[in-house]
Parts: structure tokens; sequence; C-alpha cells
């Protein structure tokens, strides 16, 4: 094959002339062009860049969040009750997670979830985040990170801790995964508690990965620690011993409330049953609620020394006046109110110790309504308790203009009115402080409490004595004496309602109170005990409440280092003495 040389020269295409003006113009297209694409670069990147800056800051610019440590919460004497501790939080970008059949089984069990509902959180690859789990144990962040599986990741977070657990968590409360107060002081405190979070400006990587940082960082401001007047070890105490008088009565829940006479701190606020604030799984009503706060009852019997009190204050009577309880009942407008048992004659004194219902009766419809209802309203009841707490009710006390005869004889020794077990501890303070009502608080204050005068000092310093005889032999509160401190006090045994009655006599169920005061010449505290629904055979609070007291009442005042005044043992008398309902 021959091949013929091409003599491009020689060309009619080649040779022919182009027009100067046809390369000018493409020149001059083209630099129009890039003189276009720079006007437009610099409009972009200059005058209008608002909108791709946004675009750019929406994929990768990103706000976070610098939390706030958490104040403390501390007990009165700065033990820890709440504290927050780093804890590792797993997450995942679901578009990455790359996990065999045998590693999500692995994975769930660690994080203890089922199968089915950790393959859910990695089924949506639209998303670029997902929290897996929150605030996980350390050594569970430590298997999970072993597990290697690409597109999972663990970022540092703050968990509560609560080393008092259940016997204090009705008081302290919890708080959320975002670490936001939900019950208790937690939830009450919040703000103080939370502090406030700072910022910083990041840009951010596809995989979270920070790059670097754009604007001003704003620093955190740390939460206050909080002190409150809780003693903790008297807190316990008083939960061991109410959990095991609940348990020994077979009862449905109890509560104690234990107050500083001189400054209105309350030094243990306890329910059963309880729960951990760890564990909030599956949790009821019954273990939730702060019982002695928001549940509100009939008090029974120990209303009774506010009524004699206030027949001592007005002259009507005194502590030696004789009351005839013969035949141990009492008719009222058609109802009849009776004795748990005869009690024949007896001095206003002995209608405290005895616990007599036809005596109380007898001594209150000497009195006006206007009289009682004055009274009780400035001892506390029917007003919500002011104190920072959440839940807190006021008990229900009728407007005396409404009251009937037979109502007015009922609420001298109990009935016809309501009030919760905080209110009853408060209401207390009236006999423990000559004469003075005193507010209360959770917070530490080590300062006298200012009180409100309800009855004199005289008149107070009188029911005091008869309390002492109410718990002393003869007394239906016997089992409340300790050893080597003097106390005063009150049981109560109140039918609980059953629909709009109290059920029938094979059917009633009753609440066991006991309140009362120790030392007695000197009260250093006030220690309120009910136990909601005892059916082990025993139901009378001498009897179910007033044990409680006793062992709470001596280990506060050791744990206060307050000396005994007695040298011996208080008689132990044999038999019991029935209370009226």
């Amino acid at each position: 094959m021959t091949r013929r040389g091409v003599q491009y020269t020689s060309s009619p295409l080649l040779a022919s002339r182009t027009p100067v003006w046809r390369s000018k113009l493409v020149v001059g297209a083209i630099a129009l062009a890039f003189c276009g694409l720079a006007a437009r670069a610099a409009y972009i990147q200059v005058v209008a860049n608002d909108f791709f800056q946004h675009q750019g800051e929406v994929r990768f610019a990103r706000t976070l969040d610098l939390p706030a440590n958490r104040g403390r919460i501390l007990d009165r004497n700065g033990l820890i009750l709440a504290s927050s501790v780093p804890s590792p939080s797993i997450w995942a970008i679901p578009e990455d997670v790359e996990i065999d059949k045998p590693k999500l089984q692995k994975l769930a069990k660690l994080l203890d979830m089922p199968v089915a509902e950790l393959s859910k959180k990695f089924d949506d690859e639209d998303k670029t985040f997902v929290w897996v789990k929150r605030q996980v144990d350390d050594a569970v962040a430590k298997q999970v990170a072993e597990l290697n599986i690409k597109g999972i990741y663990q970022r540092k977070e703050y968990k509560r801790q609560y080393p008092e657990g259940e016997s204090a968590v009705h008081v302290v409360g919890f708080t959320n995964v975002e670490d936001k107060g939900q019950e208790g002081v937690e939830l009450t405190f919040n703000q103080d508690l939370g502090g406030r979070n700072g910022s910083r400006r990041v840009i951010k990587d596809r995989l979270g990965q920070v790059v670097e940082d754009v604007g001003n960082q704003i620093p955190p401001v740390d939460g206050k620690d909080l002190q409150l007047s809780i003693d903790s070890k008297v807190q316990f105490f008083a939960y061991q011993k109410l959990r095991e008088a609940v348990l020994e009565n077979k009862a449905k829940a109890g509560s104690v409330v234990v107050l500083d006479a001189t400054t209105g701190e309350v030094l243990a606020l306890t329910n059963y049953p309880s729960y951990s604030p760890d564990k909030r799984r599956n949790l009821t009503g019954e273990q939730l609620r702060n019982r002695a706060l928001t549940d509100t009852f009939e008090p029974g019997s120990v209303m009774k020394p506010f009524t004699i009190g206030l027949a001592l204050e007005t002259g009507r009577v005194t502590p030696q006046t004789i009351i005839d309880t013969t035949p141990g009942r009492i008719t009222i407008t058609g109802s009849t109110i009776s004795d748990s048992h005869p009690n024949g004659v007896l001095t206003v004194e002995g209608v405290i110790q005895h616990s007599s219902n036809v005596g109380t009766t007898k001594i209150a419809m000497q009195m006006q309504p206007h009289e009682m209802w004055e009274l009780f309203t400035q001892a506390g009841f029917g007003q919500k308790p002011q104190i920072s707490f959440p839940g807190a009710v006021s008990g229900k006390l009728r407007p005396y203009k409404t009251w009937r005869p037979i109502e007015q004889a009922t609420m001298s020794y109990g009935y016809g009115l309501s009030a919760s077990l905080f209110q009853m501890a408060r209401s207390y303070t009236v006999f423990a402080r000559d004469g003075q009502i005193i507010p209360v608080t959770l917070t530490k204050n080590s300062d006298t409490a200012p009180g409100t005068q309800v009855l004199s000092a005289r008149t107070a310093g009188q029911v005091r004595k008869m309390l002492q005889m109410a718990a002393g032999p003869g007394g239906t509160g016997q089992k409340a004496q300790t050893i080597g401190f003097s106390v005063g006090g009150k049981s109560g045994t109140a039918y609980k309602q059953i629909g709009k009655g109290y059920g029938t006599d094979k059917n009633h169920k009753y609440r066991s109170w006991f309140v009362g005061m120790a030392p007695i010449d000197n009260p250093r505290i006030v220690v309120a005990v009910m136990i909601d629904e005892p059916s082990n055979g025993k139901y009378f609070g001498g009897d179910v409440a007033a044990p409680v007291f006793a062992e709470t009442v001596q280990q506060t005042l050791r744990i206060m280092g307050v000396q005994p005044d007695l040298a011996v043992r208080p008689q132990i008398v044999a038999q019991a003495v029935e209370e009226s309902f």
C-alpha cells in the first residue's frame, strides 16, 4: 500500500483567509464570560452571600451547648444527697452504620434494649444523628466501643446520682435525661441548681467532628449548691423504722415527719412505699407521690388537744374540771357518739389521757363554732403549707357557718375535716413552742423561727402536760415512751371513708396516727407518724404508730446531741389502753 503525502498549505480550506473580526469576537465573548463569572463570584461572595452562607451553615455549622454543671444538693451536715457525674451517651449516624446480626444482638444486650427497638433506630438513613442510649455506665460504654461498629459514636454527658437512694427520694426528687428537675427539690429549685448553659459556634464535618471554632464562645454558669435542712442520718433511720412498721402491720403505706421545734427546719420527711431514683421504670402513684404532703385524711383523736386547748384558753374549763362521760356515749341531734369503752367521770386531763370522744364533745359544745374554726385556721388547717415543695395540699376545713351541731361535735375529735401529716406536725408546734405556730423550711436555717401566737404559753404548757400523760402509764400512747427522754403526744385511730361512709364492722379500714414532741419540758423536735390501713390484727395508733415515734425520737435527739432528761427507763405498762375513734 502506497501512502500519498498531503500538502496542507495547498488545501483550499486552510488556505482561505479568516476575517479578523471573527477572532476578536470569540476572544471578546470568552473575556466577557470570564468577567460575568468574576462579577457573579464577587456578588455571591461579597454583596449577596447570606443565602449561601446559610446553606453552608445548615450543613456544617453547629451551635454546641456548653452544659453548666448542675449544683449539688446537700444535707444539713454537708453530706451529698444529689450530684452530677460524667456519663457517656451512645449516638449514631444511621446511614453510616454497618452492623451484622450477631453484633446487633450483642449491642442490644449491652444496652438492655429489645433488638427490634435498636434496629429501628438505624433504619432511617435520612437522619444524620440519632441517640442510641443516653447516660450509660462507663463499663457498658467501654464494651460498646470494643464492638467497633462503624457509624456508632460516644459523647460525654452528665448523669445525676443520689447516694441516699429511696430513703430520701421523696424529698430530693430526680431529674430527667436532659438534667431538668422533675420532682421534689430538684423541681422546686431547678433554676438555681441548673445554672445557665453556655454555647460554642463550630464547623463540623459529616462525622460530627469539630473542624474549627467560629464566632465567640459564651462560657456556662454552673448551678448553685443547695443545702437542705434534712439530716440524712435521721432521714434514713426514720425511713427504716417506717418501712419495718408498714411491713410488720401489713399496711398499705406510711409517712414520718420530723421538725426542729426551734428553727422550723424539716429534719426528716419520708414515705413508704418508695422507689429508687435510678430505676424509675413502671412507677406507680403509690410509690411516686410524697404522701406526707399530698395525701389528706381525717386525723381523728390527734385533734383533741386543740379543742381542749381552746376550752382552757377561754376559761371554760381547767385541767381539773370534772367531765362525766357516763355511760360512754352521747346523742347530738339524733346521732350517737361513743367511746371505745366507758370511762366514767374524768378530769379534763383524763379526757386527753384516755382519749374520750364523749368528754371532748361535751367540752366542744360549750363553745361557738366560729371560735373552733378560728383556732383550727390559726393552727394551719384548711391552708396550704407555705413550703417550697411541689404538691403540698391545703386539706379541708369548711366555713363554720355551715356547721351543724353534730359536725361541730365530730370536728372536735377529728372527723369532718382533713389534713396532711405535714400539717399535723406543724400544728403541734403550737404546743411545743409555748403557744406559737412557726413557719417550716426545707433549707438549712440555724436561727430561731419567729412564731405567731395562737394560744398562751400557760395553756400550751397545760396541754403539754396532758400529752405527757397520754403517752405515759394509763394513756393511749404508752408505746411512745423512750429511753432517757421524756415525751408527750397524742395517738389517733381514724376510720377511712369507703365510698360515702366508713364501711361496716366487718370491713372497716383505719389510719393510725401518733403526733408528739420531746423532751416534754423544753421540746426540741416534733414527730408525726401515720400508718395507712394496718391489717395484721392491730390498728390503734398507740399500738401501730407510737413505736415508730418512740424509736425516731430517741435516735433523732441523740444525733442532735440533746442530753437525756430521764435517769431511768420509762415505766413499762403491761396493758395497753384503747383510744376512742
